[in-house]
């Protein structure tokens, strides 16, 4: 399955939505967005998992190393996602209690 990015301000915030599968050979796709945006000097990030039906420890370490870089630049990266099989791996590597976690966008950038 091909993996769709997207991206959009919200309340001061970089939203980086993606759909798909986020693994070994999409991965690189959401690595380059992220850098994309922290170069572009977005500094408070939240991507949007909403969408992803599969994601592999690739795209685990995509999601690590984005953090490191934002706060490396005095910034911050949330994620957004439901109940699932995001959920499920973030929780089985306990990546939940590193990252900020949000069940809506708008949850995540105060937008409510």
């Amino acid at each position: 399955m091909d993996l769709v990015l997207g991206s959009r301000n919200e309340n001061g915030w970089a939203v980086l939505e993606v759909q798909g599968e986020v693994d070994l050979y999409t991965s690189s796709q959401l690595r380059d967005a992220i850098t994309r945006v922290t170069e572009e000097g977005e500094n408070r990030i939240v991507v949007d998992l909403n969408n992803v039906s599969f994601m592999d420890s690739s795209g685990l370490g995509v999601l690590v190393a984005g953090l490191k870089r934002a706060r490396e630049r005095g910034g911050e990266m949330a994620l957004v996602f439901r109940e699932g099989s995001v959920q499920k791996v973030l929780g089985i590597t306990g990546l939940d209690k590193v990252f900020p976690t949000h069940r809506s966008v708008g949850e995540a950038t105060g937008g409510r």
